[in-house]
């Protein structure tokens, strides 16, 4: 199977040796984004405010990849603070809605550069068989 890489300037770079995403027969792979402003800088404010940024994150993504987040079948959330669920579930539901992706929560000991959340996606567009 053959990949392409997805890749925009309008979510942060990987800090890592991995891509934002990858997309082939029809699935695009979105890897986990924590709440890394497009340059880089880590938002350090509340829950509400960082999981905003990972939300833009992966929509600006989806947007690389010619999806919108109604693809979006499969999200994993970790957070290092199982206590912020209730208010980083308020902050995606209303980003999601009325869609409904299936989802994992996950707590966690740490996260890469001290964020307390990230997230994950995979999303699905039948139309796209590359």
């Amino acid at each position: 199977m053959k990949f392409k890489v997805i890749q925009t300037d309008q979510a942060p770079a990987a800090i890592g040796p991995y891509v934002q995403a990858l997309q082939g027969s029809g699935w695009t792979v979105l890897s986990g984004q924590i709440p890394l402003r497009p340059d880089g800088s880590l938002v350090q404010g509340t829950i509400e405010e960082e999981t905003a940024q990972v939300l833009a994150n992966l929509e600006e993504i989806l947007k690389a990849a010619g999806l919108t987040k109604e693809h979006v079948v499969k999200t994993t959330i970790y957070t290092t603070d199982l206590s912020l669920f209730g208010t980083i579930n308020e902050r995606y539901e209303a980003f999601f809605a009325p869609h409904r992706p299936a989802r994992s929560t996950v707590g966690v000991a740490a996260l890469p550069r001290g964020a307390r959340i990230e997230i994950e996606a995979w999303a699905f567009d039948e139309t796209e068989r590359t």
